[in-house]
């Protein structure tokens, strides 16, 4: 795992860095064509041979690159991988663009670029509208992807990063398959979100938010719905907020909570790395 680390650790400086340059090199249209090869098959049957060929693929060369001798070779390995799976839009570039302007349409615009769903509804530039919507896209543009790049190397990461591209399959028993099974592997990562959340937010708040949202009907734990996510961070939101953490203490007003979004993100990702720093040092003492 200590590949991993540094492989994150330098994918996030440089996206922090030079936000922006790394998103147009990212381009799925061969997997798109490989998708197209594969219809004569449907539903979950075609996500599962989509998905084993290259995830198969990149965990062999993974594998390969094991070892002291090459380990220069992996690291860059997982580098190249890890750059390749977030996104595909640079969160902090949207980020950016919706804080930086002091223009309310061209903030509004800036927003859509949240959406999970590029050609989906526009969602309204509201305050909870916002914090979910941000909040949701970190989940599936970073933290799945660090998530299963930490547990399963490269091919985690790539698996995750396909699954979600398979989302947009043209047809519809695929697309549907798919998206049950994105939003299974988003489902662990989630719930690791909400425990930092929790210990670097307003602890009452973010589990009051995530003990109400499962008791309600049609939220059950066995549906792996990550839903969950957005109604405890913009609880989490709101309390920092509420409490003075920012500019601000109106809820109301999206740039306000947005920023703290952006905040909490932050120290969610902090405790993830931390986390992660700890296991390693752990298992370079045992």
């Amino acid at each position: 795992m200590a590949i991993q680390l540094v492989a994150a650790l330098i994918v996030l400086l440089v996206l922090i860095v030079w936000p922006g340059n790394v998103a147009r090199l990212r381009r799925f249209g061969w997997y798109q064509r490989w998708l197209g090869v594969l219809d004569f098959a449907e539903g979950g049957g075609r996500v599962a041979l989509a998905l084993v060929v290259p995830v198969l693929a990149c965990a062999v060369i993974a594998h390969f690159l094991r070892g002291w001798m090459l380990a220069p070779a992996a690291l860059a390995f997982a580098v190249l991988i890890l750059f390749y799976t977030f996104g595909p839009r640079e969160l902090e570039g949207d980020f950016e663009a919706v804080l930086r302007s002091d223009d309310a349409a061209e903030q509004a615009a800036a927003a859509q670029n949240f959406r999970s769903v590029p050609d989906g509804a526009p969602r309204a530039f509201t305050a909870p509208e916002l914090v979910e919507a941000a909040v949701m896209a970190s989940l599936r543009r970073r933290f799945g992807v660090l998530f299963w790049f930490f547990l399963l190397g490269p091919a985690g990461a790539l698996g995750y990063r396909l699954a979600r591209a398979t989302t947009d399959a043209s047809d519809p028993r695929t697309r549907h398959a798919a998206r049950r099974f994105a939003d299974a592997l988003d489902w662990l990562p989630a719930h690791l979100m909400v425990l930092a959340m929790a210990m670097v937010s307003n602890f009452d708040a973010v589990t009051a938010a995530w003990r109400t949202w499962h008791a309600q009907p049609g939220h059950a734990a066995s549906d792996l719905d990550p839903d969950f996510l957005a109604a405890v961070a913009r609880s989490g939101v709101d309390a920092d907020i509420e409490a003075g953490d920012g500019a601000s203490t109106d809820t109301r007003d999206p740039v306000a909570e947005l920023a703290d979004a952006r905040r909490l993100m932050a120290r969610v990702l902090t405790v993830w790395l931390a986390v992660v720093a700890l296991i390693v040092l752990a298992g370079w003492v045992a």
